[in-house]
């Protein structure tokens, strides 16, 4: 277990909902990442991923750019909210960082932490994205969170979203969820 989610699992669910609620202020004064703490996440979480999805070194080699959030954390108590700081790389380097922020009502009770990786398969839809200035998934674009069998080589699926999506949970690839109302924000680091 690695010194980040065991910080996460000790914090009350309360004071997590506070930070994640404050629309990442306070998350970002309180637990803001450095840019070198933020690469050496993305570099994890980019091996992981080239690890637990088959093909998936060749797959992101065909990408234009790649979005990874190595630890975005929820947080509820009936309001809830997530956040998370990552980096853009463009031909396997670093070009800008981001926080992703998104917030939801409904009965929610606790906390738990997930990895993101945005795959931007288009050239247009990258350049859209770097020029917005605050992206959200199902408005400014829509990311399509790819589904395939145990075993299946992800470059066998035909994929024709500008925008694919992955989630990692600690168990390993999560499947049927939606990056929809994810906020996407550009940092200065």
């Amino acid at each position: 277990m690695n010194r980040q989610s065991f910080a996460v699992r000790r914090l009350p669910v309360w004071v997590l909902t506070l930070l994640v609620m404050s629309g990442g202020t306070l998350m970002n004064t309180a637990v803001a990442k450095s840019a070198a703490e933020i690469d050496i996440g993305v570099t994890e979480t980019l091996n992981r991923f080239k690890r637990e999805v088959t093909g998936g070194s060749k797959f992101l080699q065909r990408a234009s750019g790649v979005l990874v959030f190595p630890s975005v954390i929820k947080a509820g108590f009936v309001v809830g909210g997530e956040y998370g700081e990552g980096a853009l790389r463009i031909n396997s380097k670093t070009v800008d960082y981001y926080n992703t922020a998104s917030a939801s009502v409904g009965f929610q009770l606790g906390a738990q932490a997930k990895s993101i990786v945005i795959v931007f398969m288009a050239d247009k839809a990258l350049a859209d994205f770097r020029k917005s200035d605050g992206w959200e998934a199902g408005v400014d674009g829509s990311v399509a969170v790819v589904e395939w069998g145990v075993g299946k080589d992800i470059n066998t699926i035909d994929i024709k979203d500008p925008v694919v999506g992955f989630v990692f949970d600690n168990k390993g690839l999560m499947y049927n969820l939606t990056l929809e109302g994810s906020k996407f924000t550009k940092l200065n680091k």
